[in-house]
């Protein structure tokens, strides 16, 4: 399965804040725009700097009217500790079926060090306030990726 391709609508799902709250990703509609990165794993090395960037300048995004959302394939549970461990703000997704994933077309082969498997491929997509992909980031680099992604709202 390809990536979703820019213009395309933005799959609906629904999240968790680290309040509890549920709400679905169309509930941002026509009120904010939304950050949705899929990431491998909790407290792995390259998702906990993902995620730690993004709670640092979570108040730049919330002050620019945009949600951040984090979606991998971890349980809540797993999840919880987390966002407690890393202090993050913004709801992280449980896609233990990997069904946001492949509705996003990031559940995929991968290779690390010369073994395929299958995964969720680390990649961020943008999202406006109508619910459509403004822009797709493959193959992210953890390291300075929320100020890229910042910036790009610019």
């Amino acid at each position: 399965m390809s990536e979703l391709a820019e213009g395309s609508m933005a799959p609906d799902f629904s999240m968790r804040d680290a309040k509890g709250n549920v709400f679905r990703l169309s509930d941002l509609k026509g009120k904010k725009n939304a950050v949705v990165y899929f990431y491998p794993r909790d407290f792995t090395p390259g998702c906990t700097t993902e995620a730690a960037e993004f709670s640092k300048d979570y108040r730049k995004f919330a002050d620019a009217g945009i949600e951040i959302v984090g979606v991998s394939p971890d349980s809540e549970d797993s999840h919880d500790k987390f966002r407690e461990k890393m202090g993050i703000p913004y709801p992280l997704v449980s896609d233990t079926e990997k069904d946001v994933a492949k509705s996003y077309g990031v559940f995929g082969k991968k290779t690390f060090m010369g073994r395929e498997f299958m995964g969720v491929k680390r990649t961020t997509f943008l999202v406006d306030k109508s619910g459509k992909v403004i822009k797709a980031f493959e193959k992210v680099k953890p390291a300075g990726h929320s100020k890229e992604v910042l910036e790009s709202f610019g």
